[in-house]
């Protein structure tokens, strides 16, 4: 379930109150904490996040727009169930966009962006070390999130985004603290970072494809033993 607001949350870091709440009903659902046909009552939510309904019917209609709820009539709003063809569709679409942006991140990262994406994945080391898998959803994001701004293209990383956010409820299970394909997924972010450090365009779209195909083996049951790109 989603937290309860704590004394200097919500505002102090988001613009708004509906931001904050969209913030924790998308993790909850994307951690399972809500699972799906969950339904979200606005009443209840807006009693556990301690705010009022106003923001909450906000965020629901947000979670409507990336894909994690749907509209029932005469029951309001359901967590959506995990759709295998969906995840493939994400992927086929994050696989153009990402692997444009990747290129176009080795020509142009800078020392400074560089930097920065290696100390995301240290945090990102940190969490799963201490099996704090929301914040390390939180600095995955933010290091893949670096290298696609390096491309210095205004519509790419407003375009990744949108399937950025409505694969999130897929990712948990690369992010858990121990395993041989997490170690794999950590080993290819790190040669991703290595590629586009060194200007290899090639080198990093190839990183970014197996980063990606690692899903089929997370995912081997619900994709019935397929690859993610194959139909």
């Amino acid at each position: 379930m989603p937290r309860t607001r704590s004394a200097g949350a919500g505002p102090t870091h988001h613009r708004t109150m509906a931001e904050y709440a969209l913030q924790e009903l998308r993790e909850a659902i994307i951690l399972g904490e809500l699972a799906p046909g969950t339904p979200l009552r606005l009443d209840e939510l807006a009693r556990q996040l301690d705010m009022s309904i106003s923001p909450i019917r906000e965020a629901v209609r947000r979670l409507e727009a990336l894909g994690l709820a749907k509209h029932v009539p005469h029951h309001g709003a359901k967590v959506l169930p995990f759709d295998a063809d969906e995840l493939r569709d994400l992927f086929a679409v994050r696989l153009g966009l990402e692997s444009l942006a990747v290129r176009q991140a080795a020509e142009r990262l800078t020392p400074e962006a560089a930097d920065a994406a290696r100390s995301h994945l240290s945090r990102l080391d940190e969490a799963r070390a201490v099996r704090d898998v929301r914040e390390a959803m939180r600095a995955h994001a933010d290091f893949h999130f670096t290298l696609y701004d390096a491309c210095r293209s205004e519509w790419l990383p407003a375009l990744i985004r949108p399937a950025w956010d409505r694969a999130e409820r897929y990712r948990p299970a690369l992010l858990s603290a121990e395993g041989e394909l997490q170690e794999r997924h950590r080993e290819i972010d790190a040669r991703l970072l290595a590629r586009c450090a060194a200007g290899d365009a090639d080198g990093a779209a190839q990183a970014l494809y197996e980063h990606l195909e690692l899903a089929s083996e997370f995912f081997a049951v619900e994709l019935g033993g397929r690859g993610i790109f194959e139909r």
